[in-house]
């Protein structure tokens, strides 16, 4: 894939989570491009390949923002945004039209969409118009400064300071190489092979006991006397959430 246009700040939710977007167009080939690009910019993408499917995507993944196709088999691009925003009256839209869909465009922003890009596009000008939407709307945050914050948890890439609560909560250098990585991507399921890769740069190779033994070392320093943060879901890898979900 092309390299997109690098950019000096790292969008995410408020709460240091990806962003969510919802990708919807009937060209199978051209969600999977879409999606591709986003998820290099670090973005959970969820893709809908019709305005039903849109629909009940949208309740399901609570999109920070969507991509959506004018012309869907079964109803326009339109009434899936006006079903969606019933729910979900802020998200932000990015109409995808024909090139010579002078009609659509127009139709589409007097709607209520919030911009459009015609057909053929770049994925590097998609890119560019969701970062811009994204800013405008506030559905996310440029992440300001080196915290990553989950819940009551906080660490500071920089000094590498962790706190919890407040409690100031003093780490290894690979204790903290752990969190770090756990913390950049909450509420996903990391397999042992992933943070062995990304932590200890290697690849699996039967020293699940390391990754184990560092979770329990995280988990004393972390959990211990809380509520716990850290989840193992068993055949699957590990969790990082916020105490009260």
């Amino acid at each position: 894939m092309p390299r997109l246009i690098t950019q000096a700040e790292t969008l995410t939710r408020p709460d240091g989570s990806p962003i969510r977007i919802l990708a919807v167009d009937d060209e199978a080939s051209l969600t999977e491009l879409l999606s591709m690009a986003m998820r290099y910019e670090g973005w959970d993408v969820t893709t809908a390949g019709s305005g039903t499917e849109a629909v009940r995507a949208a309740r399901e993944v609570r999109p920070d923002a969507l991509v959506l196709d004018m012309m869907l088999p079964d109803f326009d691009g339109i009434e899936v945004m006006r079903r969606i925003r019933a729910d979900m009256p802020d998200v932000p839209i990015l109409f995808l039209t024909a090139r010579d869909g002078v009609e659509d465009r127009v139709g589409g922003l007097t709607a209520g969409g919030d911009d459009y890009v015609t057909k053929p596009f770049s994925l590097e000008e998609v890119i560019a118009r969701m970062r811009g939407l994204l800013r405008r709307t506030g559905a996310t945050i440029a992440r300001p400064d080196a915290r990553l914050i989950v819940g009551d948890l906080t660490l500071d890439e920089d000094s590498h300071e962790v706190t919890r609560g407040g409690e100031e909560i003093n780490l290894t250098a690979t204790e903290f190489e752990l969190l770090r990585y756990l913390m950049r991507n909450p509420r996903r399921v990391l397999s042992k092979a992933q943070i062995l890769d990304r932590v200890w740069n290697y690849d699996f190779g039967g020293q699940a006991n390391v990754v184990e033994l560092y979770i329990s070392y995280l988990r004393k320093k972390i959990d211990a006397g809380r509520a716990p943060m850290i989840h193992t879901l068993r055949g699957a890898g590990y969790v990082l959430r916020p105490a009260a979900e």
